[in-house]
């Protein structure tokens, strides 16, 4: 049998918590429970308070509707100055050169005396060719004396038919050996003149080839060459043209536009000071590089303008038409199309891709798909996202003055200028 003895538990002693280990050990539950108690806190304050979403406001942009103007197209183009015209100035016939009559770079009229070459030895050939004219005059006079006695002989029946003919024959020939003596009198002379070099052309000449006291060959096309004479007022302005610039002028013209107006400016100006047409298009494409040769004419007064200097053309292509423009930087590009961000009526940001033209004043032309009625993003593009909304700021679009270009560079494919 099995005997439970009751347990007296009333003067039981509690037991007592262990002791730490370690001070650590301390330290570390001084420190842990109270961050235990702050964090059960505050996870009953965040459960007794409602969340709060906050969102963050809509971007501002500022927009502006298309400055709309009117502007006269240009194409661009880099050419070369040319003479009007070239002469290279050689010898007609040999000897020594004398006397030199003008200065280096000079500029010279037409007909204005260069070289003379020792005249000596064509004077005395003139001499000879003259005294043989004055014999072939005295065999005519004496050849026409006999016929004259013959033909008052012949009523006599004195003189014969056969000296009769004879006689006849003596004069023609002495006729024939006078035509003869007096283009050889002429040929003698022109040599005479030939000693003196003059100016075939007016213009601005080069600088001699030859000083005095130098024997030249004479010749033709073979003459020893002197000096060179370009013509310089009008001047030339040669350029090449794609074949699309090419049909889009050659299409104005048939349409009734008058013939296009050429600007020029050189490498170191900012503005096109130099104007004139054009007046000449090659006959046919080069078709190595598939462009067309053309030239247009410029008057150059004062001879400024020089052979071999490189100038920037435009050439009016397509009249005055009605504009809309924009910042230049609003353009964007979407790989291979440029875009402009826009802004609709509800605030959404709104692509739209279009077709440039030239730049003006630092703003771009644009020629199609943009509207008059469309605000387009002009500030903070980075900002507007398509399909995003945004707020929007008014702005205003306005010309700005460019900077002049540097030299050397080439223009771009298209420019413009504003008529009004």
């Amino acid at each position: 049998m099995t005997v439970h003895a009751p347990v007296d538990t009333t003067h039981a002693t509690p037991l007592a918590p262990p002791a730490a280990s370690s001070p650590l050990l301390r330290r570390s539950l001084w420190i842990g429970v109270p961050a235990l108690l702050a964090i059960a806190a505050g996870v009953a304050v965040n459960r007794s308070e409602p969340a709060i979403a906050s969102a963050a406001p809509a971007p501002t942009v500022t927009v502006a509707a298309p400055l709309q103007r009117d502007v006269a197209q240009w194409d661009d183009f880099v050419g070369r100055f040319e003479p009007s015209r070239t002469v290279e100035v050689r010898a007609r016939v040999s000897g020594a050169v004398t006397a030199l009559h003008f200065t280096d770079g000079a500029t010279v009229r037409p007909g204005q005396l260069l070289f003379t070459i020792d005249r000596r030895p064509f004077a005395a050939a003139l001499a000879e060719a003259r005294a043989g004219l004055a014999s072939a005059r005295s065999d005519l006079a004496l050849a026409r004396a006999n016929l004259d006695r013959a033909n008052r002989l012949e009523a006599e029946d004195a003189v014969s038919k056969g000296e009769l003919d004879q006689l006849s024959a003596r004069v023609r020939a002495a006729t024939a050996a006078i035509a003869a003596a007096e283009a050889r009198v002429r040929a003698r002379a022109l040599d005479v003149e030939f000693t003196q070099v003059r100016a075939p052309i007016g213009g601005r000449i080069s600088s001699r080839r030859v000083d005095p006291g130098n024997l030249v060959a004479g010749g033709d096309t073979s003459g020893t060459l002197l000096t060179t004479i370009n013509a310089l007022d009008p001047i030339y302005f040669t350029f090449d043209g794609s074949e699309a610039l090419f049909l889009k002028g050659k299409r104005a013209r048939v349409a009734g536009n008058v013939a296009p107006a050429v600007d020029v400016r050189l490498q170191d100006e900012s503005d096109y000071r130099w104007h004139g047409k054009l007046d000449f298009t090659d006959n046919g494409f080069d078709p190595r590089s598939g462009t067309i040769r053309s030239r247009a004419v410029l008057a150059n007064p004062d001879m400024f303008l020089t052979p071999g200097l490189f100038g920037n053309m435009r050439l009016a292509s397509g009249g005055t038409t009605h504009a809309l423009l924009v910042p230049d930087a609003a353009v964007q590009t979407d790989q291979a199309r440029k875009t402009l961000l826009t802004v609709a009526r509800d605030g959404t940001v709104v692509v739209k891709p279009v077709t440039l033209g030239p730049v003006l004043d630092g703003l771009r032309i644009v020629s199609g798909g943009l509207s008059r009625g469309d605000r387009v993003v002009i500030g903070g593009t980075q900002m507007a996202m398509p399909g995003t909304k945004v707020q929007v700021r008014a702005g205003r679009i306005a010309p700005v003055v460019a900077a002049p270009a540097p030299g050397g560079l080439s223009p771009t494919t298209g420019e413009a200028t504003f008529t009004s």
